[in-house]
């Protein structure tokens, strides 16, 4: 009866997508107006390889490679294109893809192929790349933005994998190939043209990479090459039909897309104003000019040769299986959020959360990780949200900040924090020492639980009885600083904190401020 229903499921959402995408999209946004550009409407699509959160590569048993890898280090026979070699589609990698397709609400295609496109540059070493263009593994759905509000369609999602690595040494005037990168695991995502600013483009690149992230199937981390992004722009009279669409290749960051967007729109608006066409080319973008630059005229699909591949035959899902991977989604950005925030949490909290260290959320091949809400979580159990979130934010972020360590360098567990936090709440210690020896076990990890580190510091409160002690201690700091104590018994109270910040000093964190405040207050007062 499941896959029944599934069956059911799938053909109506297979309907209802195949009626979506046959509107003119013109009919689905009006032209905007921009400023920058009156008359002009601008219209943009964005192809995004994401390179897929897997162990190893899409067809062969090689360890997909890391930042800062030795060069060639992370290469299979077949990565290499040696002669007789044949690929072997790796599970993890459909698997990571179906769950950015579901979660794109796409259409998983229960049957999909591979094709072979050709084109000979160095960092190819087959000659061609296997990917899914007549066949995808999704169609189809739609993304969100999270700023705009703005829904973008998705054409298809396909499995292909990377190139290598090419790199070129300006001073021996040498180019060299890095083949760690060859054949993993990427999607491509690519959008329809919804996208009317080079603000909506980058809310899409960071929306979608938020969304990756959430769900395990890419890490997203731009700088570092996993998330790369291919822009096609077009400029047109209002009125008029669509411009012609050039393409900006490999931008890396969704600041540096929209720059580029912005300068390829003022190219093509001087172009269309002094009468000359724009030609259709694939392009650079050069970030210290700001300006995108020719590398080629734009090829076509027959161009490429396409074939299917003789090697590896079609990729054949059950609905069971598919509705299998939905059932271990996990919890997607939108529905994170509303949760935090149903839990008492600010808007700026929730966000704080979810963007800190967020490719840490899930693991390689879709394990569970331990990423701050999930950290969050677990420290939450039986204690007040607002303030579990404001130790996780002021100060344990605060403090890993200021080392320049981020929340995956975190040494500190759950049980630890949690401990300390009701250290603080029950009085045993004060919100000063609390904070100096979560200062202690970031700087120096170990197993030891805070109650035991109290002892061994000596930053147990202050007994209530102890008073002789709280009184020589402002006694002391009055003496210090004659000054400040006359100013107060003058009049100026606003300067008591300074003195209160002596005593605290003195009894290193173990009096209780208020009660500082209070006995300082009494004996100038007396005094006086």
């Amino acid at each position: 009866m499941l896959v029944q229903r599934n069956l059911c499921r799938s053909r109506q959402f297979q309907l209802l997508w195949r009626s979506f995408n046959s509107h003119n999209i013109r009919g689905l946004r009006e032209a905007t107006q921009d400023k920058r550009w009156p008359g002009w409407e601008v219209v943009v699509g964005i192809e995004v390889h994401a390179q897929i959160k897997s162990r190893k590569k899409l067809f062969s048993d090689a360890l997909t490679s890391r930042p800062g890898d030795p060069p060639n280090t992370f290469v299979s026979q077949f990565d290499a294109a040696f002669p007789g070699t044949l690929p072997k589609l790796n599970q993890k990698c459909v698997d990571l893809a179906i769950r950015a397709a579901l979660a794109l609400e796409s259409y998983v295609q229960t049957r999909s192929t591979f094709d072979r496109k050709h084109y000979f540059y160095p960092d190819l070493p087959a000659g061609y790349q296997i990917t899914q263009r007549y066949a995808p593994l999704a169609k189809g759905g739609y993304l969100t933005l999270s700023k705009h509000g703005i829904p973008v369609r998705i054409i298809q999602i396909q499995l292909e994998q990377d190139t290598a690595k090419s790199t070129f040494d300006a001073r021996r005037r040498e180019s060299h190939i890095d083949l760690n990168r060859a054949g993993s695991g990427l999607m491509e995502i690519v959008s329809e043209p919804d996208l009317r600013s080079p603000e909506e483009a980058g809310d899409y690149i960071r929306s979608l990479q938020a969304l990756l992230r959430s769900v395990g199937s890419s890490d997203g981390n731009m700088e570092q090459g996993s998330l790369r992004c291919d822009v096609n722009v077009s400029v047109n009279r209002y009125g008029e039909p669509p411009g012609t669409r050039c393409e900006i290749k490999n931008l890396n960051s969704a600041k540096f897309a929209m720059i580029a967007i912005t300068s390829e729109v003022f190219r093509h608006i001087e172009l269309l104003d002094s009468g000359i066409p724009v030609p259709q080319e694939t392009r650079g973008f050069n970030e210290d000019k700001a300006e995108t630059f020719k590398l080629r005229s734009k090829e076509d699909a027959p161009d490429y040769r396409y074939m299917p591949d003789p090697n590896i035959p079609p990729l054949l899902l059950t609905e069971s299986y598919i509705e299998s991977i939905r059932q271990t989604m996990p919890e997607l950005p939108d529905a994170q959020r509303a949760r935090l925030i149903t839990l008492g949490l600010s808007p700026r909290d929730a966000d704080v959360l979810m963007t800190v260290d967020a490719g840490r959320e899930v693991g390689f091949d879709g394990e569970p990780g331990k990423g701050a809400v999930a950290y969050f979580d677990e420290l939450a159990q039986g204690r007040d949200p607002k303030l579990v979130v404001n130790w996780m934010t002021h100060d344990l972020l605060g403090q890993l900040s200021a080392r320049k360590e981020t929340f995956g360098d975190n040494p500190v567990s759950v049980l630890q924090l949690g401990e300390l936090i009701d250290m603080v709440q029950d009085g045993k210690i004060t919100g000063t020492s609390g904070k100096t020896i979560l200062r202690h076990m970031i700087s120096h990890p170990s197993d030891l639980s805070p109650s035991a580190l109290v002892q061994e510091l000596s930053l147990g409160a202050l007994a209530s009885d102890d008073s002789l002690s709280l009184r020589t201690w402002c006694a002391e700091a009055i003496e210090v600083h004659p000054d400040v104590a006359d100013a107060i018994r003058k009049g100026n109270p606003r300067v008591l904190n300074r003195l209160v910040g002596s005593v605290m000093q003195r009894s290193r964190g173990r009096a209780d401020a208020q009660t500082v405040r209070a006995t300082l207050e009494a004996m100038l007062t007396n005094d006086h």
